[in-house]
């Protein structure tokens, strides 16, 4: 039996939600609550498109020229963004994860990045995705299996849909206070800035409003959080329908893009929402960089789940 380009699949059944979890890049392939899709999903047999649902590790976002000293040694990581000559979402987005545990619920991937020219440590990465009432719940392990410290940083690469229409016909709660504001061309960070200000309130929804022709790939911080700590990111539609993504205090970051694409019939199908321990080009800034020590662990985690 042929394997799938996407990788082996799995498929997770609880109560009115059913998802696939494709092995390739430990991604999310599918979420749907009563047979409606909460993400924009992608065919089995087909190299998965635009980082769709992807693990990102060791760093999520960009790293600028793909260059960065840690602890001393200067390294360059390969190009993977040549548009804009950046190292993109990590080394873990095409490696085939091996399933070590499985039930009709839940599924938990591993992997291993070996040190490698631009990132000489090794990691293993542990990916258990399960699903019951509540929705689906991702949780990303590392644990540093080198004899070196190693800089470390995850998220993942869902797109959100509210339901019926695009990006431009749904409502956006996101409690950010605070945007990192990009150079417009390669998106390289520049500086924190408020919502409230950067581009005359553009980013500002912290009240819940409508998105419409709003370009957003900006990652944002100053989250407000419930009494256990949550944020909360929720997508609606005109009808009611909605999604969000909740996570802890793990990742202080989430990364929001409109999904524009050149090709209409892929542009703002779906809202990424990438929630992330650490922001862009953290490798360089330092930023809530995550050091693994030799021998150490760290975790992350977020759930999606319908809204109506």
């Amino acid at each position: 039996m042929t394997t799938p380009l996407s990788g082996t699949h799995f498929g997770l059944s609880a109560g009115d939600y059913h998802a696939t979890i494709a092995s390739v890049g430990a991604s999310l392939r599918t979420l749907e609550h009563k047979g409606r899709a909460l993400v924009v999903p992608f065919e089995a047999d087909e190299v998965r498109p635009a980082y769709r649902g992807a693990t990102l590790a060791p760093w999520p976002n960009r790293v600028v020229d793909g260059k960065y000293t840690f602890e001393g040694v200067e390294q360059q990581l390969p190009l993977t963004e040549p548009d804009r000559g950046h190292a993109l979402h990590g080394l873990a987005t095409w490696l085939d994860f091996a399933a070590v545990d499985r039930s009709g619920s839940s599924v938990t991937f591993a992997a291993t990045i070996e040190a490698q020219a631009g990132y000489p440590h090794r990691v293993e990465v542990s990916v258990a995705f399960s699903l019951d009432e509540c929705g689906l719940r991702t949780e990303v392990t590392a644990t540093n299996t080198g004899p070196t410290a190693a800089p470390w940083g995850t998220g993942p690469h869902p797109y959100l849909v509210a339901g019926d229409g695009r990006v431009d016909d749904w409502t956006l709660r996101l409690p950010a206070d605070t945007v990192l504001s990009v150079d417009p061309e390669r998106l390289i960070p520049i500086d924190l800035t408020s919502v409230e200000t950067e581009g005359d309130g553009a980013f500002d929804f912290r009240a819940e409003r409508r998105i419409g022709d709003t370009f957003i790939d900006h990652a944002f911080t100053g989250l407000t959080r419930d009494a256990d700590g949550l944020a909360t990111v929720a997508l609606r539609a005109a009808d009611g329908t909605g999604v969000e993504m909740v996570w802890d205090e793990a990742c202080p970051w989430v990364q929001i893009h409109t999904a524009d694409q050149p090709d209409p019939a892929l542009d703002r199908l779906g809202l990424a929402v990438e929630p992330m321990t650490c922001p862009p080009d953290a490798f360089n800034s330092g930023t809530d960089l995550i050091v693994l020590r030799p021998g150490a662990s760290t975790t992350a985690s977020w759930t999606i789940r319908t809204l109506a």
